[in-house]
């Protein structure tokens, strides 16, 4: 028997209070909105088990067109627990990573916005420049710039 093979990573979720604030960093950081939608009704519920939902999501892509974030604002119903603060050796998915052009640009466009650095911009080798920031909502993303490819 043949064994099923995965064909692609279509998107990750974040769940957040504000979906207007959520586009606006995440275009900020050079994703774009490829469409916003309202999720309701049983049928939705029957994936998530939450029952009768009500969401509004927008889907940001990255640039190259090959990943996708989900963002979704619940309205029914109410969100219940809250892992934004969570230190960055928690249990669970934590952040996602994207690789940008030039970081400290792009970080120093984002304090002024409200982000804040986690730690400090490092270097690892020679190969990349990485840094964690908490955006808008304490959301926690990753940063990394490939060196020599300028």
């Amino acid at each position: 028997m043949a064994q099923n093979k995965l064909l692609r990573m279509d998107n990750m979720g974040i769940v957040v209070e504000s979906l207007d604030d959520a586009i606006a960093f995440f275009t900020e950081i050079g994703l774009k909105l490829e469409g916003r939608a309202m999720i309701e009704g049983e049928w939705a519920g029957s994936v998530t088990g939450l029952g009768n939902q009500s969401v509004e999501i927008a889907m940001m892509i990255t640039p190259d067109g090959h990943s996708r974030l989900e963002l979704s604002r619940f309205l029914s119903p109410h969100t219940i627990s809250d892992h934004r603060t969570a230190p960055v050796n928690s249990l669970g998915y934590l952040r996602v990573m994207f690789t940008v052009e030039d970081l400290e640009e792009l970080v120093a466009r984002l304090i002024k916005k409200g982000a804040k650095l986690v730690g400090e911009i490092v270097k690892y080798g020679e190969t990349y420049k990485l840094c964690y920031i908490r955006g808008t909502e304490g959301l926690l993303v990753g940063l990394a710039e490939e060196l020599g490819k300028k």
